[in-house]
């Protein structure tokens, strides 16, 4: 099957973010669970996030995470995982780039294979994302 490349835009449903080090330390490490809402290629109300965050500054660091989508890629429902790793810096600007777990799809999508990415600017409610997919079966 040949690969699918889809777009669509996502929006922060829910950001809760808490400390694991000390708050005025650095490079510090802190832990948020998030919810987001996706539409287009990617249909999901409201996704499951969890991210591992480690701070360089009070403005900089990177993040690491598990993000479970459950609705529909391009008209086709289930289920799958998305591994983010991504890096954020002071201007407020994040880039992302996320693959599908392997193994993670379900229902139509069980074979789900593909990667994609994203850039938040500081102030955007809606953030464009990219997704390059193909669904393998057997």
């Amino acid at each position: 099957m040949p690969v699918t490349e889809t777009t669509g835009h996502f929006t922060f449903a829910d950001w809760k973010e808490n400390p694991v080090s000390p708050e005025d330390a650095f490079p510090r490490l802190a832990h948020a669970t998030v919810v987001n809402g996706f539409s287009g290629g990617i249909e999901a109300e409201a996704t499951v996030c969890d991210y591992a965050i480690a701070y360089d500054t009070a403005a900089t660091g990177a993040f690491a995470g598990m993000e479970l989508v459950t609705g529909r890629v391009d008209g086709r429902s289930g289920t799958f995982v998305l591994e983010e790793r991504g890096r954020f810096e002071s201007d407020g600007t994040v880039h992302c780039t996320f693959a599908v777990a392997e193994g993670s799809g379900t229902g139509e999508l069980a074979g789900l294979r593909g990667s994609g990415g994203f850039t938040y600017r500081h102030g955007e409610t809606k953030v464009p994302y990219t997704f390059a997919y193909e669904v393998r079966r057997g």
